[in-house]
């Protein structure tokens, strides 16, 4: 069962847009400095799929804490990785104190999610692990989705090439491909979008993740690449691109997504 164990649970975290032809020479440069995370080994292009349930309260909350710059502001999601009925969906708090990043989260088991967005209580038997802080990280999700009333708002996809360091988890590099997004309105897990809108044009995200100090090494990536760092909110950035009245009115929105068009036969999200 996947548990990625190595994600830093403290961090800070520098977003950078490239365009996709950096890809090749960011990769070879990475190479000489950290090995490919074992979940992309096998992958194509070393890519592996995530997708991401957002939630949000009617107002949009979270959202406008982001746009805004709150400084003690939080995302509500659900990330799982593929639709194995046995494969957890880790349910995931990411904070931002000032400039750090702090990640809570905790699987919990498939059939439970329903239940849990839902608003009930979590219990030891919904989660897909034993270990005491995964039911801790899902109560405190769940207490802040009941405190703003959130629910499911936003289905995101993209295929992360990740990088890290061979000796521990003060350094993770990854690259995001193909952000897409839509209106999602039911605690369903999706992994095709019907109606996908990309987020950032033809362009990728690169996230520079560090728990100390940031390495030189990373400043001589960054000067050798001429990176210029922006604030990438998938979430945020996707609200904005299609429209804060797609997601407000989350009553009149989900009727309308229901009635529309049928998923896509076959085939990925738009990449």
């Amino acid at each position: 069962m996947r548990q990625d164990h190595r994600l830093q649970q403290q961090r800070f975290e520098l977003k950078y847009l490239i365009p996709e032809t950096l890809t090749l020479g960011l990769r070879d440069f990475l190479q000489t400095r950290l090995e490919v995370d074992e979940y992309g080994a096998n992958q194509p292009n070393f890519a592996y799929p995530v997708y991401s349930l957002y939630l949000d309260s009617d107002d949009l909350k979270t959202y406008h804490a982001t746009i805004n710059g709150s400084k003690n502001r939080y995302k509500l999601r659900l990330r799982y990785y593929d639709d194995q009925p046995a494969s957890p969906v880790f349910f995931e708090i990411k904070r931002r104190m000032n400039n750090c990043i702090l990640k809570q989260r905790g699987p919990v088991r498939r059939e439970a999610v329903p239940w849990l967005l839902a608003g009930h209580l979590p219990e030891a038997e919904h989660l897909a692990g034993s270990d005491p802080e995964n039911l801790a990280a899902v109560q405190r999700f769940c207490l802040l989705m009941n405190q703003i009333r959130a629910r499911p708002k936003a289905h995101n996809h993209y295929r992360r090439e990740a990088w890290v360091s061979p000796h521990d988890n003060s350094i993770r590099v990854t690259i995001d491909r193909g952000i897409v997004i839509e209106p999602h309105f039911q605690p369903s897990l999706m992994t095709r979008l019907r109606r996908p809108t990309r987020v950032f044009g033809g362009e990728d995200v690169l996230e520079l993740k560090f728990t100390d100090r940031f390495p030189d090494w990373f400043r001589a990536l960054v000067r050798r690449f001429n990176l210029m760092q922006f604030a990438a909110a998938k979430y945020a950035e996707g609200v904005t691109v299609l429209g804060e009245h797609r997601f407000h009115d989350g009553d009149l929105a989900r009727d309308a997504y229901r009635f529309g068009a049928e998923p896509a036969a076959a085939g990925p999200p738009v990449a």
